[in-house]
C-alpha cells in the first residue's frame, strides 16, 4: 500500500475495482455482495442506470458555476425536498459533516435572531456520531475522536441515550436546542423511541428551543420512509441529510422551517461547491427513484424478509449472535463475539458489512436489493458464524 495517502483508515488489502447493483468486483478477483453500501451512501447500488445517464448528460453541459448565480436544478431539488418533508428551505453542502455544521450554526443563529444571543448550547446524546469537524466531534462527545485536537469546541452538553429526564435537567439559560439522531448509526443502530422524540419536541416548544435531527445515515429511504422521523410523525425544526441523498455522489443538505432559518441571511453562511449543478442533477435523479410508487414498499418488504432470516440465524447461533435491531434496511446484528471478527469472517465469505458501536454489525444494503440477494447475504453470514464457531472450538 502507498504511504502517500494519510493512514487514517485501516483499509483492506484489496480494492474495489467495479460495481453493479449490490455486487462489487475486488482487485483479488473475488465478486462480493455489498451489504455496506459505502456506509449507507450507495442507496441505489453501484452504477444505477438512471444515475449514470444523469451524470453523463450533466457532465457534458455544466459542472460548476458558484452560488453567485441561480442554479435551477438546485432550486428544483430543494422544492421537491420541501414538498416531501417538514421543511420550507434547504442549504446544500458536500458532506454530512458540513450539513451538521450548518445545522449547528443555524440553531445558534436562530436564538440570536430571536433576541437570545446567550443561547448557543446544544444538548446531545451518548453514543452519537455527528461528523469529524471540530464542532461535530465535540457534539458527538466521543473521546477517541476528540483526543489530541486541543480543547473541545464549547457548547455541547451530553446526556444518556434517549433519557428525557436527563434532557430536561440539562436545559439551562444558555441552551439553544437539542441535537439527536432518530436512529444512531455509528453508535450501534440504536433507535430512539417515538415517545422520546415526542417528549423532546414538547420540551423544545415549552422552552423556546430548536429540535435538530441528524438523518445523515438514517435518511433518504434507508428506514422504509423517506426520512426516519416520519415513522414517529415528530418533525424537527432543522435536519441534516447526506450519505444516501447523492447515491454515491458527495452531497449533503440542511433542511429547515422558515422560522428556524430566519437568522441565516445573505452572507451568514456559504459553500463554494455546495449545490453545484452536477450534484443537484444527481440529487434529483436519486429522488426520482426513491419517490417512485412502490419503491419504499419494496424497502419494507426486503426489511421484513431480512429480519425474519436474521432471527433464524440468532436462534441457530446463540453463541455468536444476539438480537436483531434497526428499521427498514438499516439493520444491526448484536454480536457475542467481537464484531470486528464477525466483519472479517463475513468479508472472508464474500459479504461486505460494517462494524458499529455497542458490538453491533451493521447491514446497510442498497435499497434496490432483491429477495434472492437477501437470501444470499444470510447464507454468507451463516457461513461466517460456522467459521467463527469452528475457530472457537479449536482455540
Amino acid at each position: 500500500m502507498t504511504q502517500a495517502v494519510l493512514p487514517t483508515y485501516n483499509r483492506t488489502a484489496f480494492s474495489i475495482e467495479s460495481g453493479d447493483g449490490a455486487w462489487v468486483k475486488a482487485s483479488d478477483g473475488r465478486t462480493l455482495l455489498d451489504f455496506g453500501a459505502g456506509i449507507a451512501v450507495n442507496s441505489l447500488g453501484h452504477c444505477h442506470p438512471h444515475l449514470v445517464e444523469t451524470l453523463k448528460n450533466q457532465a457534458e453541459k455544466l459542472w460548476h458555476t458558484s452560488n453567485l448565480y441561480r442554479i435551477p436544478e438546485g432550486e428544483r431539488f430543494a422544492e421537491r425536498l420541501c414538498e416531501a418533508t417538514f421543511a420550507d428551505t434547504v442549504f446544500f453542502t458536500n458532506s454530512g459533516g458540513e450539513a451538521l455544521e450548518c445545522s449547528i450554526k443555524m440553531a445558534r443563529k436562530y436564538q440570536a435572531a430571536s433576541g437570545h444571543p446567550e443561547k448557543f448550547r446544544l444538548i446531545t446524546f451518548a453514543g452519537a456520531f455527528h461528523g469529524r469537524t471540530l464542532a461535530t466531534i465535540a457534539a458527538g462527545g466521543q473521546h477517541k475522536y476528540i483526543e489530541g485536537f486541543g480543547p473541545a469546541v464549547e457548547g455541547f452538553d451530553q446526556v444518556p441515550f434517549a433519557d428525557l429526564e436527563a434532557v430536561e435537567q440539562a436545559i439551562g439559560p444558555e441552551t439553544a436546542g437539542i441535537l439527536i439522531e432518530p436512529i444512531q448509526g455509528e453508535g450501534g443502530i440504536r433507535t430512539v423511541p417515538g415517545k422520546c422524540l415526542k417528549g423532546l419536541r414538547e420540551l423544545c416548544d415549552r422552552h423556546g428551543l430548536v429540535l435538530v435531527y441528524d438523518e445523515v445515515q438514517c435518511g433518504m429511504g434507508r428506514t422504509g420512509k423517506l426520512f426516519a422521523y416520519q415513522h414517529s410523525g415528530v418533525a424537527p425544526d432543522i435536519m441534516a441529510s447526506a450519505k444516501g441523498i447523492g447515491g454515491g455522489f458527495p452531497m449533503g443538505a440542511c433542511l429547515a422551517t422558515s422560522e428556524a432559518a430566519k437568522g441565516m441571511v445573505a452572507g451568514s453562511h456559504g459553500s463554494t461547491y455546495g449545490g453545484n449543478p452536477l450534484a443537484m442533477a444527481i440529487g434529483n435523479a436519486v429522488l426520482d427513484v426513491i419517490l417512485e410508487d412502490g419503491f419504499l414498499d419494496h424497502v419494507n418488504q426486503m426489511s421484513l424478509l431480512l429480519t425474519q432470516k436474521l432471527a433464524g440465524l440468532t436462534d441457530e447461533f446463540p453463541d455468536i449472535l444476539g438480537g436483531v435491531r434497526g428499521k427498514g434496511l438499516m439493520m444491526g446484528l448484536e454480536c457475542k463475539v467481537a464484531n470486528t471478527d464477525m466483519q472479517a469472517a463475513c468479508v472472508a465469505n464474500d459479504l461486505l458489512v460494517v462494524a458499529a458501536g455497542d458490538n453491533v454489525l451493521r447491514l446497510l444494503p442498497p435499497l434496490i436489493i432483491t429477495a434472492d440477494e437477501v437470501s444470499q447475504a444470510v447464507t454468507r453470514i451463516e457461513a461466517a458464524c460456522r467459521q467463527l464457531r469452528s475457530s472457537s472450538a479449536t482455540a
